[in-house]
């Protein structure tokens, strides 16, 4: 068994443009001070990396390695979140989506989705320069506005879009197994990659591709009244990513999981800071140190009440406090009586 690394912190909710997060020197060393070991970058924050000269240059890569060293952290994955959603978005989401990308990409969807593929291609290679293993990224949704079948979905659909979402995926997949670095999908609602289900409908059409991999996050299988816990039992061997986040789902005779388009405060599922949702994380961690899990614990604060570094700071030391330390010896080695297999024989009455 192996102990996980953490804790650490994903900076994508805390990046901004005044100190100290506004340059991945003083994030870094914020970080640090609160008691992080580790940082997750978002590669669409430019502040924080130039992603394509991080593939390119491995003398850049280890400038950033150093940075982070430094202020007494490691980098512990790359993010291209916002740029897997850019895979594959469906029409009918492509205002919504054109932020995503910069200007020039905007109002051409092909444009956009090509200046995606090539995002993370780069990532793969900088995740390389870096000498990390894995990377954390959307699948993107061609399916998602017909998640509930209504009006009825045609016959085939469901397998037409699962089969052209493998083919933007492949090529990007071989790229990471050229570079040695798993491509962990974030499942999560609004992609096509939303649960164990989608997730295994897509492995087929990518011929259970080794890198298809995933990155664990509990928070969204609680909005989705999902087994959190037999889902590690079913993936852990997929499972190379771990988002530390909290949820809470409470259900009233006015909403449920759709939440009546009401705001994040006022959903009955809403994500929460660390210890003031009803995830189990104990058994979490618990299964994760079981199975041998050997990823980081990165905290990814989302709360719609609790200041966010309120929540940052209250995550470190809840993050500590979770990881187990795993044993070398069993509980039960005082009372051996040691053995060889001649000893065995006489137990079993062999001789």
């Amino acid at each position: 068994m192996t102990t996980l690394k953490g804790p650490g912190i994903f900076l994508a909710q805390f990046a901004g443009d005044q100190p100290p997060f506004n340059s991945l020197k003083s994030i870094c060393e914020w970080a640090a001070s609160l008691g992080y070991v580790g940082v997750q970058i978002p590669t669409w924050v430019t502040s924080f990396i130039d992603l394509q000269k991080a593939a390119e240059s491995k003398t850049y890569a280890d400038e950033l390695t150093g940075i982070a060293n430094e202020a007494g952290v490691q980098i512990t994955e790359l993010s291209t979140h916002l740029q897997g959603q850019l895979i594959a978005v469906h029409p009918a989401y492509d205002a919504l989506f054109d932020g995503f990308a910069p200007e020039q990409y905007r109002n051409s969807p092909k444009a956009r989705t090509e200046w995606a593929i090539q995002q993370l291609k780069w990532a793969a290679q900088a995740s390389k320069n870096l000498g990390l293993n894995a990377h954390a990224t959307f699948s993107g949704a061609l399916l998602w506005h017909t998640v509930y079948p209504w009006p009825q979905r045609p016959a085939g659909l469901v397998e037409t879009g699962f089969k052209e979402l493998a083919n933007r995926w492949l090529p990007i997949l071989n790229v990471f197994d050229e570079n040695g670095v798993d491509l962990c999908y974030e499942i999560h609602p609004g992609e096509d990659l939303h649960d164990g289900v989608s997730y295994e409908m897509f492995l087929k059409e990518v011929n259970n591709h080794p890198r298809a991999c995933l990155l664990y996050d509990p928070s969204h299988f609680v909005l989705q009244c999902l087994d959190y816990l037999t889902y590690i039992d079913y993936y852990h061997e997929r499972i190379k990513m771990f988002h530390v986040k909290d949820a809470e789902f409470n259900p009233t005779g006015k909403q449920g999981v759709y939440g009546g388009y009401q705001s994040w405060v006022n959903r009955a599922g809403r994500f929460r800071s660390l210890g003031d949702g009803q995830v189990d994380f104990k058994s979490v961690f618990s299964k994760l140190a079981q199975y041998d899990f050997k990823g980081w614990a990165v905290l990814e604060w989302e709360c719609a009440l609790k200041n966010a570094e309120d929540g940052a700071r209250e995550g470190a030391i809840f993050i500590k406090n979770h990881i187990i330390r795993v044993t070398e010896k069993a509980f039960d080695d005082f009372a051996g009586t040691g053995s060889d297999e001649n000893f065995n024989r006489l137990v079993l009455g062999l001789q």
